[in-house]
């Protein structure tokens, strides 16, 4: 990672841009959008549909060929729904499809490329209409969904557990396990007597958080100076690192 030569209120202002764009653009297409949100270049997220419930401290890293995408398109109107719960992290080219009901718990973590859908969308033999029975999906609190892995319809991914990279998950997934494969099975069991740190150790309280990264930020970026950085902007062959 490249040090960061930007001042304190440099990045500060940066932010508070940052944010009034998730405040005019996003949060308007949400039923709720919690506070503390840190959706990174959110001009590579795209929120659609209705329904959609979004808890506090959400964190979404948008990038230009890996969008961040969470959709609702239901069977008739304002029908569908998505709920993501307390400090929920979507990594790079994250997708949530959803046709009836996907609900992901409290810090569940995403990596890149992850999809999470409910529905197959054509039937096998009837190819224009999607199937007509639901299969919601849920994703239980502190799972952790691998970069590239897919959780498909009607599947519930059990509390703690992680899908392996490339996985594909076609039936229900217990809790404290690992799962691997295509189709996905057990490959190793978690000690539930084993504390786990999760993100909600973090984001238990957002606003202390916050202030605790903003204090980071202000000791961490209190030597630069705002013309070596502009530099390094204009003229990236200046930057030593």
């Amino acid at each position: 990672m490249r040090t960061d030569l930007r001042p304190y209120w440099v990045k500060k202002a940066y932010l508070r841009c940052r944010d009034a764009y998730i405040d005019y653009f996003l949060r308007p297409r949400c039923v709720e959008l919690g506070p503390y949100a840190n959706i990174m270049k959110p001009w590579f997220v795209d929120i659609s549909g209705v329904n959609i419930r979004i808890g506090h401290s959400f964190t979404a890293v948008g990038e230009p060929g890996q969008r961040v995408q969470i959709g609702v398109w239901g069977r008739e109107p304002n029908h569908g729904s998505i709920t993501i719960g307390d400090g929920v992290l979507m990594s790079p080219g994250v997708r949530i499809v959803c046709s009836d009901d996907i609900s992901i718990g409290d810090a569940v973590m995403m990596a890149n490329g992850a999809y999470v859908t409910d529905c197959d969308w054509h039937g096998t033999y009837d190819r224009v209409d999607r199937p007509s029975d639901p299969k919601p999906v849920t994703i239980e609190r502190n799972a952790w969904l691998g970069d590239g892995s897919k959780v498909l319809k009607g599947v519930t991914v059990g509390e703690n557990s992680i899908v392996g990279a490339g996985a594909v998950v076609t039936r229900d997934v217990p809790a404290n396990v690992i799962v691997a494969g295509n189709p996905a099975v057990v490959v190793k069991h978690l000690d539930p007597d084993e504390p786990i740190r999760t993100r909600m150790d973090l984001y238990s309280d957002p606003a202390g958080a916050a202030q605790f990264y903003d204090a980071i930020d202000r000791e961490v970026l209190a030597d630069n100076k705002f013309l070596p950085w502009l530099l390094s902007v204009l003229y990236p062959r200046s930057r030593a690192d």
